[in-house]
């Protein structure tokens, strides 16, 4: 079979190499999330987990990431049906609602840097939950994304 294994395998059957290649590093995922208590809406803020490294969006302990942030999610078939918390533009969302991959994903480009240079990740413009208080999350609810 001829094409890129994301054109003609369904996300169930992609092995785990294929899973995390479809990550293309934008690191939105890494981010805070408010949700409005009355309308369930979410708000997207600059504060990142405290694992991300913000100059590169690369998690600084990928492999031990769910001992050491007990509130990081696994992306999961599951997770991917229960919601739309991932950004539109996310691979796993993308592939999942049936849609291609955009020009700039590192798999289409060939290019890991072509999603921080398309804008779409967060390279260089968040900062650690670590030095931000949790009752000023507020302010810093971002439009960028």
């Amino acid at each position: 079979m001829s094409g890129a294994f994301w054109e003609h395998k369904q996300l169930a059957d992609m092995n785990r190499e294929e899973w995390e290649q479809l990550c293309d590093g934008c690191a939105q995922c890494c981010l805070v999330k408010l949700e409005d208590e009355d309308s369930g809406a979410l708000a997207l803020t600059a504060v990142s987990c405290q694992l991300l490294d913000g100059a590169s969006c690369r998690c600084q302990d990928y492999g031990s990431r769910f001992k050491k942030v007990p509130d990081c999610l696994r992306i999961t078939l599951e997770l991917l049906a229960g919601g739309t918390w991932l950004p539109e533009t996310c691979a796993y969302r993308l592939l999942h609602e049936g849609k291609p991959l955009p020009a700039w994903h590192p798999l289409m480009s060939g290019d890991p840097d072509s999603v921080h240079r398309a804008g779409v990740s967060v390279k260089d413009r968040v900062i650690s939950e670590e030095h931000v208080h949790a009752e000023d999350l507020e302010e810093y609810v971002i439009r960028w994304v």
